[in-house]
């Protein structure tokens, strides 16, 4: 099963060098806006104009943040295109457009995805990049971790090892450590070093973006890198404020969940053909998708397997 390393690689992988950006906080007022686009979305708790005090963003900035993508290059190239026209119509603002994780595994073409991010430039804007549960299960396979091999296979890594001209059925066959070293020949270097770069966290004015969650009752400066990569339960029923809103990905949910101290934006691109982002500027969200674009040929599987909690 993929459970939990013991102990972490130092480095990129251990709890005490878990990767932050921070933009520092901003105090405010919301203002959430749907543009009519995006009419599936809706709030969980309704609040009167009134009533509506809370999160915003940095200050003279906007931000775009993007659900798993999970190898679904077509979709990840629609919503770019949708976030640069955005972009482009509203007023010159320092820009970030955040990936939350999770961008290969499941989908048909993982190498696809990162070789298209890897060299990413949009014009006026930075890109940030978050590292996922699939991310960290694929650098440790890759850095020799020969035993989980197997159970990532069945968790969306066949997917991934066919998007870069490996078969495998053909490594299930193989003894371990024989299929790691056929991976390692086929993903290349820049393709890893990519992806071991990623941060674990992203600040952003009253919001932090993180893939999976948060343990609450902890710190935000002690959180386990551990939970910001695979955490569901407490997280998801967790009703207190934490501080921040936490953005997050990694629980598949059928419209973007809004709550006062979380918003989950992955809608299940894989599997319902809709990759969705979240943008904020100011006390003013907002959502772009792929919604209403037809499903492509290897959605809609809801029987594939899900990775375990």
């Amino acid at each position: 099963m993929l459970r939990r390393p013991a102990p972490f690689r130092a480095g990129a992988g251990s709890p005490e060098s878990i990767r932050e950006i921070d933009l520092g906080l901003q105090g405010g007022v919301i203002q959430s806006r749907n543009d009519g686009r995006m009419s599936f979305f809706r709030r969980l708790s309704r609040r009167s104009p009134a009533q509506r005090s809370g999160p915003r963003g940095k200050a003279d900035a906007r931000l775009y943040a993007i659900g798993d993508i999970h190898g679904c290059l077509d979709l990840l190239d629609s919503l770019l295109r949708q976030i640069e026209e955005d972009a482009a119509s509203r007023p010159p603002k320092s820009t970030y457009i955040v990936f939350l994780g999770d961008l290969i595994d499941r989908g048909p073409a993982s190498a696809g995805v990162v070789e298209r991010l890897l060299g990413y430039r949009p014009s006026g804007a930075t890109p940030v990049f978050l590292a996922g549960n699939h991310e960290e299960i694929f650098t440790r396979i890759l850095d020799g971790e020969s035993a989980i091999l197997a159970d990532w296979l069945k968790f969306g890594g066949a997917e991934c090892v066919e998007s870069y001209g490996l078969d495998p059925a053909a490594l299930k066959r193989m003894e371990p450590d024989a299929a790691v070293e056929q991976l390692k020949a086929k993903v290349p270097k820049a393709h890893l070093e990519f992806i071991e770069s990623f941060a674990d966290t992203f600040r952003f004015g009253d919001y932090l973006f993180v893939h999976a969650g948060i343990r609450p009752g902890i710190d935000l400066n002690e959180q386990d890198q551990f939970d910001l990569r695979w955490i569901r339960e407490p997280f998801l029923s967790f009703d207190d404020e934490h501080g921040l809103v936490v953005v997050h990905g990694h629980t598949i949910v059928p419209e973007v969940e809004e709550r006062s101290n979380r918003i989950g934006v992955d809608t299940g691109a894989y599997r319902t053909g809709v990759l969705t982002a979240l943008a904020v500027e100011d006390e003013a969200r907002w959502y772009l998708s792929t919604a209403g674009s037809p499903a492509p040929a290897w959605a809609g599987d809801a029987s594939l397997p899900r990775e375990p909690r």
